[in-house]
C-alpha cells in the first residue's frame, strides 16, 4: 500500500512545525508504522535533531533531508511512497517557498500549527489560501489547524481559540501546551516518550491517533515490520 503523506506547514516560522512534526512522526514509528520524515527546510532542524540521538536509542523514524529539492519536493516525496506506511514533510517557513505547494500536492492532510495569538492568526492566512487552493486540484488533501504552544489560563489564548472557528480551516481537537519538554526532546534527539512527561505524551498521542483516523489508517501498525532506510 502506498504511504499516506502528512505535511505541517505554515509559512510563519516559530510556530513549532518541526517540533509536532517529530512529535507524531515518533509517534506513528512507535505504533509500528514505517515512518519517513521529510526534511524539506534549509534549516535542517529535523535533521540535526535525528542527529542527536544516542547511537544505542536511534530515533523512531527515519530523516531525509531534501531541503535541496525546492519546489520539485513532491518528486522526491513519490520515490519513498511504496517504501513507508506514512511520510511526514517538514516545511520551511518562507513566504515565497515553492516547497509548501509542492509538497501539498502529494499530501493526504495537513498540519497548520498555529500560536493561538491574532497576529499569528493574520500569519497564517497565507497558508490557508493555499491549502484552499490545492484542495481544488488534490482534492483528497484535509487540513487542521493545531492549536500550539497554548497557554490555558490567560484570557488572549481563550480569545484566539475562539478565532480558529472562523478561520476556514477545521481545528484539530486537542492543542498543545507550552512546555519545556518539546524543547528538551530536540537536545536529546528523542520524543517526549522518552522524557516520560505524561501530560506531553498525551498530547502527542492524541494528534497522532487524530491523523490515523483522518487517514482511515489503524490505530497500530497490524504487524512489526522492519525499519527502512532513506
Amino acid at each position: 500500500m502506498a504511504a499516506k503523506v502528512v505535511t505541517f506547514c505554515n509559512q510563519k516560522g516559530g510556530c513549532g512545525k518541526t517540533s509536532l512534526s517529530m512529535q507524531v512522526a515518533g509517534g506513528f514509528a512507535r505504533r509500528g508504522f514505517r515512518t519517513l520524515i521529510v526534511d524539506a527546510d534549509p534549516q535542517g532542524t529535523a535533521t540535526r535533531w535525528s542527529s542527536a540521538a544516542p547511537d544505542d536509542t536511534p530515533f523512531p523514524a527515519t530523516v531525509a533531508g531534501l531541503s535541496a529539492a525546492g519546489g520539485k519536493v513532491h518528486r522526491e516525496v513519490q520515490k519513498f511512497i511504496d517504501d513507508y506506511d506514512l511520510i511526514v514533510v517538514d516545511c520551511p517557513p518562507a513566504v515565497d517557498s515553492p516547497v509548501p505547494q509542492s509538497a501539498l500536492m502529494v499530501s493526504d492532510l495537513a498540519f497548520v500549527p498555529v500560536i493561538p495569538s491574532p497576529t499569528d492568526l493574520w500569519a497564517a492566512v497565507g497558508i490557508r489560501d493555499l491549502i484552499q487552493r490545492t484542495q481544488d486540484v488534490n482534492e483528497g488533501l484535509q487540513a487542521r489547524l493545531v492549536p500550539n504552544m497554548v497557554q490555558p489560563n490567560t484570557t488572549l489564548a481563550k480569545e484566539a481559540l475562539d478565532l480558529l472557528a472562523d478561520f476556514g480551516i477545521p481545528t484539530a481537537k486537542g492543542t498543545f501546551s507550552l512546555r519545556t519538554a518539546y524543547r528538551q526532546a530536540a537536545v536529546y534527539g528523542s520524543t517526549v516518550h522518552a522524557l516520560k512527561d505524561q501530560k506531553a505524551i498525551d498530547e502527542v498521542e492524541a494528534l497522532v491517533t487524530e491523523a490515523l483516523d483522518l487517514l482511515g489508517m489503524p490505530k497500530r501498525a497490524p504487524k512489526a515490520v522492519k525499519r527502512v532506510s532513506a
